[in-house]
């Protein structure tokens, strides 16, 4: 078969497995270092598959291991860029190795199509430092970097799904330590002022009596300021999972940050994953996280799950001017049916609703599906949230006070009305 060395395949693979069998475990290890969710049951599976399937047939060994190991629309172009590369496709084998080693560009025009998954050729090449090491001695390019830019500014501005698993992790750290600074609301409770404000009529009664009424001196008060409560509805559906693990650890820092936030995560069903996020041990909380939900990666029922929150936790949570963090990229399984009742019911509710979309990365973005437009009239501001920068803009904005709500709104309910 061609792309497998003839010496470790046969018409039906050995019940050994030969090498046959240790290729295809070390494949699987870098679609799981690639990012694919990948554990030792799949590649039992993938063993068996081969084995029913034969591999007198790339098609056939190609789509037995497909089957196995791609459960996602996203995840296809990473498997079948590592299947061609792992299994001896010189072309593009030729081409991960060019994203490893630095190079001198011209200006000739890029090939279109196929270009290398970062994170895949970050694990291929796992293991194979020591051979870049040596060529790396025979030829060494000196390269000024005096006026380019610093890796942390090259992460404020990259994509999520783009960053290599070196730049997730850094990017996780920065996330950590990224604050969110809420305007501060006036609540109906007072607290004593040294200067302005108003007199404080029984505070100066008390101190009257104290002086035995020769000297009256006047108390004052103002009313005391709390940062209102943030809650934070999330979806995890398979076309937000990147964006909301790494959400996650924003999420996490907030919690432990501030008091009075809740944090949802949403697919097919509504997990309150609060008390979790409050452990000061971020991998722990992760850890918890993950048990507690079981529908990651999945379908998405914005109507149904927006209605159960309206209907279990809004009057717990809501109160006294409560923020809303409705992060989704609005694409319902169910076509938008409910969405838009529940969440103006949610709007409504809160003092504040602010949709971050990851979708919004795109410049050509324009309100067409049906969860987007069910969506769209009914928040008071529509946001991007695809990598570091775009959070920082949130905080500046909620650190802003309020102005009235739904002002920036007007141009995209024009562009919704001119793509209906």
């Amino acid at each position: 078969m061609d792309g497998v060395p003839e010496k470790d395949v046969s018409r039906d693979a050995p019940q050994d497995g030969g090498k046959l069998v240790a290729n295809i475990m070390h494949f699987a290890r870098a679609l799981r270092t690639a990012g694919l969710p990948i554990g030792p049951g799949k590649v039992l599976d993938a063993i068996s598959a081969v084995r029913a399937v034969g591999i007198g047939r790339r098609d056939d060994f190609y789509w037995a291991l497909h089957a196995v190991f791609v459960n996602r629309q996203d995840q296809r172009e990473i498997f079948d860029q590592a299947f061609h590369v792992f299994w001896r496709n010189p072309r593009l084998l030729e081409r991960m190795m060019q994203l490893v080693l630095p190079q001198l560009q011209l200006d000739q025009p890029q090939p279109q199509g196929e270009e290398m998954n970062r994170r895949l050729a970050e694990a291929l090449m796992q293991g194979n430092e020591a051979v870049l090491a040596d060529e790396a001695d025979e030829e060494k390019l000196e390269i000024d970097a005096a006026f380019t830019a610093s890796d942390k500014e090259m992460l404020q501005s990259m994509d999520f799904e783009k960053m290599s698993g070196d730049e997730v992790r850094q990017a996780q750290s920065m996330l950590r330590r990224l604050a969110l600074p809420i305007a501060e609301m006036r609540t109906r409770r007072f607290a004593p002022a040294s200067a302005g404000g108003a007199v404080d009529l029984r505070a100066t009664l008390r101190g009257a009596l104290r002086s035995g009424g020769d000297v009256i001196p006047l108390e004052l008060k103002k009313r005391r300021t709390r940062p209102p409560a943030l809650i934070i509805l999330c979806d995890i559906s398979g076309s937000m999972s990147r964006y909301s693990r790494m959400l996650l650890h924003f999420m996490h820092a907030l919690t432990n940050d501030r008091d009075r936030v809740h944090t949802f995560l949403f697919g097919t069903r509504l997990t309150n994953v609060t008390r979790y996020l409050r452990k000061r041990d971020v991998d722990e909380a992760l850890s918890k996280v993950g048990e507690a939900v079981g529908d990651w990666s999945g379908g998405t029922r914005i109507g149904a799950c927006i209605e159960g929150f309206n209907r279990l936790w809004s009057r717990r949570v809501l109160g006294q001017g409560a923020v809303v963090l409705l992060i989704t990229d609005g694409l319902d399984r169910d076509a938008g049916d409910g969405v838009a009742e529940e969440v103006e019911r949610l709007r409504r509710s809160c003092q504040r609703l602010i949709w971050l979309n990851p979708l919004l990365r795109f410049d050509g973005f324009a309100p067409k599906s049906l969860g987007v437009r069910a969506i769209l009239p009914h928040v008071d501001e529509f946001r991007p949230v695809h990598n570091l920068d775009s959070l920082g803009a949130l905080a500046e904005a909620l650190s802003r006070p309020e102005t009235r709500r739904g002002a920036g709104m007007a141009p995209w309910l024009r562009r919704m009305e001119e793509v209906a």
